[in-house]
Formats: structure tokens, C-alpha cells, sequence
């Protein structure tokens, strides 16, 4: 068996863990990531791309900013259609503030690269990873290192980033756990195309057949979803059916689309998810591994990024002597992730078709559509979330 020692271990090499041990490093903190992938898979996933302006600050308080500030593209509103009907956002003008496109690929690249540079210690490949002893004052984890064989390291802390089925947080013991969930009925079907964005700014449609979303990861290339039904898998959508649905459900506003075969496509279910213990004795969870949101608002990289940004100042607190801003952590994040869930939920609602709706709530759905079209105080609300909540 190897032994190390950590002063905190973290689980997941996704950009939440790698953000929280570059952030932990700026503070003098040491730490070890174990990842129960690979580096190329998680170099490969393809996620969101929609920066909210903290998510930009913590990459610039990391020291990972370089090429995002190159290749970065500011959006200063958000358009809403609903029947072909349109309203624009002016978020920047409301807000003061932008939302920033630039890939959650290219910020794992990036972090990963930092990490690197500065010899932080990844156990990539490592499925089996149990977690013991999690009420002590020296919790552990244990795992099998594919080079290294068997390896335990004791750590101060755990900071849980490894996702919705990592192991984090099914360490918590069930009869401890409260757990709220909405699964929706529907899924997105997502294509990455290199092709011009149809629009400058995000897109989003609520068409009588169903949700569309047209969105960028560079100027070059573009992120379309459309809804589909429970079900459905990406084999029953040729491309050909995507363009035709995604092009009626746009109406006007794909004028001037390019189409083109698909660099990806994928389907992405939807669901509102949130786990009330994001301590439980020495282990802290973050990010995907305490919460869900639905696609729609582009939230669940900033959800985690605010977590991480959370955690790494009352970690930092704690290696100074101070433990209050670490013990007050579960309850100020779930603070602010039921705020960010408020909103995720919200928009879904707003924007998609619910085969169950009755007349009456599609009705709600056009009223409430209409109601942000002329009211300067309703589109401050949606600004206010976009662009995302204060700490």
C-alpha cells in the first residue's frame, strides 16, 4: 500500500476540481486529484460554453485567463422568441455587466495545462476509489493507481467534484441525505457544427413543436439543441431532421443559417436536482456532485464554479486558523445553488413545450412571454440571473 498525505484530496479532474486545486494553490493550500477517468476522456467531453462574470473573475484569480482573454466572445444581450414573436435583452444595458462565450473544453484544456506546468499531482484511471473515516480528523481515500497498484492518502479535507455519480456524494450515508429532484419530460438534442452562429447573442425559441437554442462556442463554430421526446436517441434524428426542425422552430430568426454535417451530436436529459448536505464531517461536495440544473440558462459550470470559488476561500480560511467560513459553507452555497435552480427551473418552463399542459398553462406560458416583452423590470430579473447572482 502508498500512503500519502494531503492537505486536502480532491475527487475529479473536471474543470470544478482543477479550478479548486489551481485556486488552492494561489493560496499556498496543497492538494491531490484523483480522477476516476481518463485524462483524454475528460480532455474530450464536450459541455457548455456560456460564462457568467464570475465564473470569467475566477479564471483570472486562478491564473488561467491567458487564452480566454484572446479568444473570448462578450454577448451583451439575450433574445426570447415565443411563436415567432421576439424580445432582445439588453442584459449589458440592464446589468452593467456581459456574459462571456468561450468552450468548457478549451477551460479544462487550460487548467489542466496550469496544473501540469506546476507539477500538481493527478491520479487519473482510477474507478474504485472508496472513502473511509469521513467524521475524523484524518478522512482517507483508497484506490487502485493503474501504475502504482493499490494507494490510500489521508487527507484534512475532501472536497467532492467528481460529479453526479462519482463517489462523493454517495459517501454521504443514505438516512443523512435529502435529496429534491424534477426530472423533465423531454431531452435536448445537441449538434456542434463548424459554421457561423445563425446570432450574435443566445437564442432561445419556444416553437409549438418544441425548444430550440441556438448558440457559439467561437466565431466559427456554433452549438444548436432542439427538444426531443422521452425516449428518442440520437439514432432516430438524422441531420437532415435536425436542420428541418431546427430551422421551423427559429422561424424568421434562421435566416442566413449554415448547415453542415456535424462535428457532434448528442441527447442530454433534463433534470432539477439538489442534494441539501453538502458537508458531511470533513468531506465538502461541489459542483455536479451536490447539483443539477437543466441546460437552459446555461448554468451548471457557473453553479460549480461558484461552489469552487466558495470553497477554495473558506479552505484558505481554514489553513489560517479559522474554521467559521468552512463550517458555514453547506448552508451559504445551498443559498445561492436554490437561487440558480429557481431560475434553470423558470426559463425550462417558460420556453418548452410540456405534452401534459393543458390550454390554461399554455396560455400562462404566452402571458408570462408577453409580460417580459413589456416590462423593463421582468427582463431586469432575467439580465440579473443571465449574467449571474452575486456571492
Amino acid at each position: 500500500m502508498n500512503t500519502q498525505q494531503a492537505d486536502v484530496l480532491i475527487l475529479g479532474a473536471g474543470p470544478a476540481g482543477l479550478l479548486l486545486s489551481q485556486l488552492l494553490h494561489q493560496s499556498g493550500v496543497r492538494s491531490i486529484i484523483v480522477e476516476r477517468t481518463s485524462k483524454e476522456r475528460v480532455l474530450s467531453r464536450i459541455r457548455a460554453g456560456v460564462l457568467e462574470r464570475g465564473t470569467v473573475e475566477a479564471l483570472h484569480e486562478a491564473n488561467c485567463a491567458t487564452r480566454l482573454e484572446a479568444e473570448r466572445i462578450d454577448h451583451d444581450g439575450l433574445i426570447l422568441s415565443f411563436d415567432g414573436d421576439q424580445v432582445s435583452i439588453p442584459i449589458h444595458e440592464l446589468t452593467g455587466h456581459r456574459v462571456t462565450v468561450y468552450g468548457q473544453t478549451d477551460i479544462t484544456a487550460d487548467l489542466v495545462d496550469a496544473c501540469e506546468a506546476r507539477e500538481q499531482q493527478i491520479y487519473w484511471n482510477c474507478p474504485d476509489t472508496v472513502l473511509s473515516k469521513l467524521t475524523s480528523e484524518q478522512p482517507c481515500a483508497h484506490f487502485t493507481d493503474p501504475t502504482r497498484g493499490r494507494v490510500e492518502i489521508q487527507a484534512k479535507i475532501i472536497a467532492g467534484c467528481d460529479g453526479f455519480r462519482g463517489v462523493a456524494r454517495q459517501s454521504i450515508p443514505a438516512h443523512i441525505r435529502t435529496e429534491s429532484e424534477r426530472v423533465y419530460p423531454f431531452g435536448w438534442l445537441g449538434v456542434l457544427v463548424d459554421k457561423p452562429p445563425v446570432a450574435h447573442n443566445v437564442l432561445y425559441a419556444n416553437h409549438a413543436e418544441g425548444f430550440a437554442l441556438a448558440s457559439m462556442r467561437s466565431q466559427t463554430r456554433s452549438r444548436y439543441y432542439v427538444q426531443t421526446s422521452p425516449g428518442e436517441t440520437v439514432e432516430d434524428w438524422s441531420i437532415e431532421r435536425f436542420w428541418t426542425t431546427f430551422k421551423a422552430r427559429l422561424g424568421p430568426l434562421s435566416d442566413g443559417l449554415e448547415t453542415g454535417e456535424p462535428v457532434e451530436m448528442s441527447i442530454t436529459p433534463l433534470r432539477s436536482y439538489v442534494c441539501d448536505q453538502m458537508q458531511h464531517g470533513k468531506l465538502f461536495l461541489a459542483g455536479d456532485a451536490a447539483h443539477i440544473v437543466p441546460p437552459t440558462g446555461a448554468k451548471g459550470l457557473n453553479l460549480a464554479v461558484a461552489d469552487v470559488r466558495r470553497l477554495a476561500r473558506a479552505i484558505t480560511q481554514w489553513d489560517k486558523g479559522y474554521e467559521a467560513d468552512l463550517m458555514r459553507y453547506s448552508n451559504e452555497a445551498l443559498s445561492r445553488v436554490w437561487k440558480v435552480e429557481r431560475f434553470s427551473w423558470y426559463l425550462t418552463a417558460l420556453m418548452h413545450q410540456f405534452d401534459d399542459h393543458s390550454v390554461f398553462e399554455k396560455k400562462m406560458q404566452r402571458a408570462e412571454f408577453d409580460y417580459i416583452r413589456a416590462s423593463t423590470a421582468a427582463q431586469l430579473s432575467i439580465a440579473e440571473n443571465y449574467v449571474g447572482l452575486d456571492y
